[in-house]
């Protein structure tokens, strides 16, 4: 494929570009020569058409194409993980929007940048030019310096685009997210990333040395990075060109493979023990023990993961299978005695025995119906009939007057009162038909019987 009818499919794509990092990234001085000019540089898109994998943000209906359309940019949050285009898109939209393009970095950005930033703004918008302030990183500032952008962003002085990789509704003040829309950009689904390498071959005009399972495979890697997609092809366009196509094996034994985006004090730690979490509630062992996988692999500590399966086994499983509470514990312990990774085998058997387990919360609910019912009673009493009467005062004024010791009674259930002489019976735990429950919900009712048989005589 020759350049120029590459360029021409691409869409313009080889032609020269300005200054810039790489498709998606912060911008730098670009390099002498064409040639030296990483590939995901070359590739940066030039209009907001080009991007890949936002249409829900940038076609026709798009949020941000609506915006553009109605000539009213409003501050915007960018909110998506690595490499799917932020600072591009940040870019994009100052130019389409007639806007000076200003970048600051909050890992590198003090109070005096920020300062100086506000400052040129002002001195710009008295001179009929507005400014777009793109902040990447944005949830690396504080609650102080966050709070700096809202005069100025109230007063129309810069239009703010932030962008990050953390949820905003835990990164960001609530006064600066009310003063924004939060854009949610998505990861670059496997015809994004395809699109990424077809205008890569067209660009350098030779097709990948791989065969159609390794390219599968290497848009695996990328894990919805397009920014490491092209870093990883421009390996592979470094080998010689009568390279024959590589298959999965090569191919992996030549490009590092991407860690998995897991971080353990941020939201995909949450975010992943929920999966788990709701896998088995829905009784999925399969997806439950997908989703085990992708915490160990990312990084996780055991440790918080028997912690939280142990948790489920009384909370979602409760008596419905009352071996569950034991079993969990016994993997934990299993655990702590032979380490990682033998011990993972033992919470990888706790999860699938949690996920195909009877469910039942009624414990659970029972529990935080009873705290809610102690709180609103106070400090009532038990009836005197169940209170131990050690001193002859105490038998004089009632204590334990009138109890039945219900190992001697009809079915050892003497059906007594046992709630406060102030407080009305009430029903906590109402048990399901399910696993160990439907035995229990059984000798339930029949005592409900025995207790009002009791009541009528």
């Amino acid at each position: 494929m020759d350049r120029d009818r590459g360029a021409a499919q691409n869409g313009g794509m080889a032609r020269p570009s300005p200054p810039a990092a790489d498709l998606f990234g912060t911008t730098e001085a670009a390099p002498a020569t064409e040639a030296a000019r990483p590939l995901a540089d070359r590739l940066r898109p030039r209009t907001l058409a080009e991007v890949v994998g936002q249409d829900h943000l940038l076609g026709e209906e798009g949020s941000i194409a609506r915006m553009l359309g109605r000539g009213s940019l409003a501050s915007l949050i960018l909110w998506g993980p690595p490499g799917v285009g932020k600072t591009t898109i940040a870019r994009l939209l100052a130019e389409a929007a007639g806007l000076r393009f200003t970048a600051l970095s909050a890992v590198f950005s003090g109070v005096a940048d920020l300062k100086r930033a506000f400052d040129e703004a002002r001195a710009r918008k008295s001179n009929g030019q507005g400014t777009l302030l793109f902040v990447d990183e944005i949830h690396r500032f504080n609650r102080a310096q966050q709070d700096g952008f809202l005069p100025v962003v109230e007063d129309g002085t810069v239009t703010l685009i932030g962008a990050t990789t953390e949820n905003p509704s835990f990164a960001l003040n609530g006064a600066l997210l009310s003063r924004c829309q939060v854009m949610v950009l998505k990861r670059l689904d496997d015809a994004a990333l395809d699109l990424l390498l077809a205008r890569a071959e067209a660009e350098t005009g030779r097709a990948l040395p791989l065969d159609d399972a390794a390219r599968a495979t290497m848009r695996a890697m990328a894990d919805g990075d397009g920014r490491y997609l092209l870093n990883m092809a421009e390996q592979l366009f470094a080998l010689p060109p009568a390279t024959a196509p590589l298959d999965t094996a090569a191919l992996a034994s030549l490009l590092a493979k991407r860690a998995a985006l897991y971080d353990k004090d941020r939201e995909e730690h949450y975010n992943l023990i929920s999966a788990l979490h709701k896998s088995m509630r829905g009784s999925d062992p399969d997806a439950a023990l997908y989703w085990f996988a992708r915490m160990l692999t990312g990084g996780e500590d055991p440790r918080y993961i028997a912690r939280r399966l142990t948790r489920f086994a009384a909370e979602d499983i409760g008596m419905a299978d009352p071996r569950a509470l034991p079993l969990a514990i016994a993997a934990w312990e299993t655990f702590e005695r032979m380490g990682s990774p033998e011990g993972e085998l033992a919470l990888a058997q706790l999860v699938v025995h949690l996920a195909t387990a009877p469910k039942s919360n009624a414990v659970y609910a029972a529990f935080g119906a009873a705290m809610r019912a102690a709180k609103e009673t106070g400090s009532l009493m038990p009836p005197k009939h169940i209170l131990n009467a050690p001193t002859k005062l105490m038998q004089e004024i009632g204590y334990g007057s009138g109890y039945e010791y219900d190992h001697d009674a009809e079915e050892a259930f003497s059906g007594q009162d046992y709630f406060p002489d102030e407080m009305r019976r009430q029903s906590f735990y109402r048990p399901t038909d399910r696993g160990a429950e439907a035995a229990i919900a059984e000798r339930m009712a029949r005592w409900d019987q025995m207790r009002r048989k009791r009541k009528r005589g």
